[in-house]
Parts: structure tokens; C-alpha cells; sequence
């Protein structure tokens, strides 16, 4: 296309399932906008209508909200073929390429990002707005980490008497993201908007959607059943006071989820303040190359070691210091980046482990007992990344499988080596009779009566 209305078209910004958005200059006002197109199709004539009532919807709702982090809307044109929104062109990205665990944004971002999606939540409500889509792919952010909410056209308008409501479609949205109470198809106010930018943070922070389920029936069943774990479980390096704003952001009881947005915002500020306001990606990299070096994570993807770095503390360690002691109870276990650590049983030395190696993986693996056997001490400043067992449990099914599988790979090498050295101290073997060799046949003899 190269004119879309009065719209001159420069290139295509994306395309979806229904729409496509393009690049273009408004002659006009001598700025560039986003012009996104909705062709309506023949073959499905009620898919059409559903289509242009959303549209419209999309139009009208966006033209009345005017607040910064919200995506203006300038135009919306709708003719019988196809319709066309003219909106503020966002030069930045959408949260949606920040989901993945590799690709988290820094925390403190995070939280400044989603308290401005509040305030924008917030002021849309006040207008009787509310969106019920908030999902990453909906959130563009633009230079400053300015926060955009886009796509009203599944909004619901609360001014309208709901009965005779045109534009209130049953079963929209985005499954993951949608409250318990838009599940079970319940009247709806802002709190259902609250819980899905709830379950963005939550995303945004750990890698992961709060409830995981290979069907959708099952991710129904847990969403308006059961509780999403706290963030700091997953991520043991995140503030503890996350672990209460979602929690009462995720609420099933509507009574007691935020009221508002303003309301969660604040609290949000509450624990941005106790961050430190620093760009952790340096970090972040750098530690990852340190894993990527280490013989034990030669075999682990790209994506499970990042996994890793969210689900463990990094920990300095001064010289002749206990890490764990014989007769305790935990499950602690992790892998010594660098320094030395001994391993003793009763009091007698057994052996010395050095960068790259685990420790405590014993008690880790043992399916019933958390009983330590030994007792583990630094012999200089040692650098050991401590993995939480609790946060490695509800991480992948990959990383899960990864991990225990090159523990035991590296407990079987270990006892294959002591088994050397306890052989070394034995007596003489016996030497098996050549004819009676396993595998080549066997000499039976008849038990005597």
C-alpha cells in the first residue's frame, strides 16, 4: 500500500493475526503516525461484524483517553471493506520481548514501567474505561522507559448500560493474563485490568506466567483456584516486599485485590525505593560468561544458564568458613566459581574442590532425606553461587532434568574415584577361572539331596 486515507505509507510495522500496522506521515500535522488496518472478510461475514464493532470500539474509546502513558489515537476511519486507526507512533519496543528469562529488563525498570501502566490504568477508569487485554504485547515503551498501553479495542465502557452494551463480546482476551473473574464471565470493574498487569510484573521479574499448563482447561482450573508462588521464590535476589504487591494484586477475593491503580502504584514506589537504581546487565553478562566458562555447565542451553543466574544468590565467602556442617538438616547445594573449599567426614580431611565443581548436591538429590554426612569449609576466599532448591524446583522442566542429570553424572565420577582409591588399599583379587567367564555359557551342577 502506498496511501492509506490521506496517510502517506513509509513501511510496514508489523502484522497479526487480524490487523497490519504501518509507518506513515500525516500531511497534515507533519508527524508520523501508526496506522493500523483491519480488512473485514467475505467468507466470514459475523467474523466481519465482530471485527468492526471492535474497531469502532477501538476508535471511539481511545479518542477520550488523554494521558501520557497511554497511546493516543488521532483518526479512525471505517469503510466497507476495511477500517484504519491513526495513532501515536511509539519508537521503542513492546514488554513482550522481555518476557523470555534471558531477556529480563533490569528490576528497577521493571517497577518504574509498570507504575506508570498503573497511573495510566487509573485515569482510564476514571473516564468509565477499562481495557481487558493487558498482556506485554499491549505495553509499548518508548525512550526513558516511558510505558504506552495500546489496543482498547477490547475495552469495555462502564458508562454503557451493560445489557445493551454493543461492544462487551464474551471470551476476550489473552487466557494467561485474564482475571478469575473474566474467566467465569462475572460483571467486570478495573480490579480484572489490576490482576492482568499484576501478571505481567510477575513476568517481567521471573521469566515465567504465574500459572503454567500444558492445556487450557488446566491453566483455567489453577488461575481461579489455586495460589501463583512468591516471586522471591523463584528469584531469590528480588526485594521481599514484591512478594505483597502481588499477592494482593493476583487476589482471587475481589475485596481484597487493589481498588485502584493508584493504590498499587504507590505501594509499587514503596519498593522501588529500596532498590538500588542501577543498570544490573553489565552484571548480569558478565556473570553469565563466568557459568558459560565452567566445565559443569558446558552441556546446559544458552537459555537454562540465564535460568540459573535468576534462581541462585551469589555469595563471597571469607577463608575458613563453614558452608555446611555434618548433622544439619538442608538442602542446600551450588557450584564454587572460584577458591577452594575441603570436604571432611568426623573430622578427618577427604577431599579438596575447586572452581567448577558442586557442592552439597548430595543432600540436594536424596529423595527423602536432607541429612548433612559432611562438613564443608573454604580454605581461602571463595566465590560459590548458591542455588535455591526451592526456586530450581519451579523453574523448567529442562533445567530441572539438566541439573540433576549432570549431578549424578559428576557423584558417579566422584565414587568411581574413590572407588580407586579404596581398591589401591585392599587385598589381592580373586582371579576368575577363564572358562567361567559371564556371557560365554555356565557350568551347572546339581544341588545334592
Amino acid at each position: 500500500m502506498e496511501t492509506i486515507g490521506k496517510y502517506r505509507v513509509i513501511r510496514e510495522l508489523g502484522k497479526g493475526a487480524t490487523a497490519t500496522v504501518y509507518l506513515c506521515d500525516d500531511p497534515d500535522e507533519d508527524r508520523q503516525v501508526a496506522v493500523k488496518v483491519i480488512r473485514f472478510g467475505q467468507d466470514c461475514a459475523a467474523m466481519s461484524r465482530r471485527m468492526r464493532k471492535l474497531f469502532q470500539n477501538e476508535g471511539m474509546v481511545s479518542k477520550r483517553l488523554d494521558h501520557p502513558n497511554i497511546v493516543r489515537v488521532y483518526d479512525a476511519v471505517v469503510e466497507d471493506d476495511f477500517a484504519y486507526l491513526a495513532m501515536e507512533y511509539v519508537d521503542g519496543f513492546s514488554l513482550e520481548q522481555h518476557c523470555r528469562i534471558d531477556k529480563l529488563l533490569p528490576m528497577h525498570r521493571v517497577i518504574g514501567i509498570i507504575f506508570k501502566c498503573c497511573m495510566a490504568l487509573d485515569a482510564a477508569y476514571r473516564q468509565g474505561i477499562i481495557h481487558r487485554d493487558i498482556k506485554p504485547a499491549n505495553i509499548m515503551v518508548a525512550a526513558n522507559d516511558e510505558a504506552k498501553i495500546a489496543d482498547f479495542g477490547l475495552a469495555l465502557n462502564m458508562n454503557k448500560d451493560m445489557d445493551r452494551d454493543s461492544t462487551f463480546i464474551m471470551g476476550v482476551g489473552s487466557p494467561a493474563y485474564m482475571s478469575p473473574e473474566q474467566i467465569k464471565a462475572y460483571p467486570l470493574n478495573q480490579k480484572t485490568d489490576l490482576y492482568s498487569l499484576g501478571v505481567v510484573l510477575f513476568q517481567l521479574l521471573t521469566g515465567r506466567l504465574p500459572f503454567r499448563a500444558n492445556n487450557q482447561a488446566t491453566l483455567v482450573y489453577k488461575i481461579v483456584n489455586t495460589d501463583a508462588p512468591a516471586v522471591t521464590s523463584l528469584n531469590p535476589n528480588l526485594p521481599e516486599g514484591l512478594n505483597a504487591v502481588l499477592r494482593k494484586a493476583l487476589e482471587k477475593d475481589l475485596y481484597s485485590r487493589y481498588r485502584n491503580g493508584a493504590e498499587m502504584a504507590k505501594d509499587l514506589s514503596a519498593v522501588r525505593y529500596q532498590m538500588l537504581e542501577e543498570d544490573q546487565t553489565e552484571q548480569d553478562n558478565r556473570r553469565f560468561e563466568q557459568l558459560r566458562r565452567l566445565q559443569f555447565f558446558t552441556e546446559f542451553e544458552n537459555i537454562e544458564l540465564w535460568e540459573v543466574l535468576r534462581v541462585s544468590v551469589w555469595r563471597e565467602i571469607a577463608p575458613n568458613v563453614a558452608l555446611i556442617r555434618e548433622g544439619s538438616n538442608n538442602k542446600l547445594f551450588g557450584i564454587i566459581i572460584s577458591g577452594c573449599v575441603e570436604i571432611s567426614i568426623a573430622g578427618k580431611a577427604l577431599c579438596r574442590l575447586s572452581a567448577g565443581e558442586p557442592v552439597g548436591e548430595v543432600a540436594f538429590l536424596h529423595p527423602s532425606s536432607d541429612l548433612r554426612h559432611a562438613t564443608v569449609v573454604s580454605l581461602e576466599p571463595t566465590l560459590f553461587l548458591e542455588i535455591n532448591a526451592a526456586a530450581l524446583a519451579l523453574s523448567s522442566e529442562e533445567l530441572v532434568e539438566r541439573m540433576r542429570n549432570v549431578l549424578l553424572a559428576k557423584m558417579i565420577q566422584r565414587m568411581r574415584e574413590v572407588n580407586k582409591i579404596a581398591a589401591s588399599l585392599g587385598q589381592a583379587a580373586l582371579e576368575p577361572e577363564k572358562s567361567s567367564q559371564y556371557g560365554s555359557g555356565f557350568n551347572l551342577e546339581l544341588a545334592p539331596d
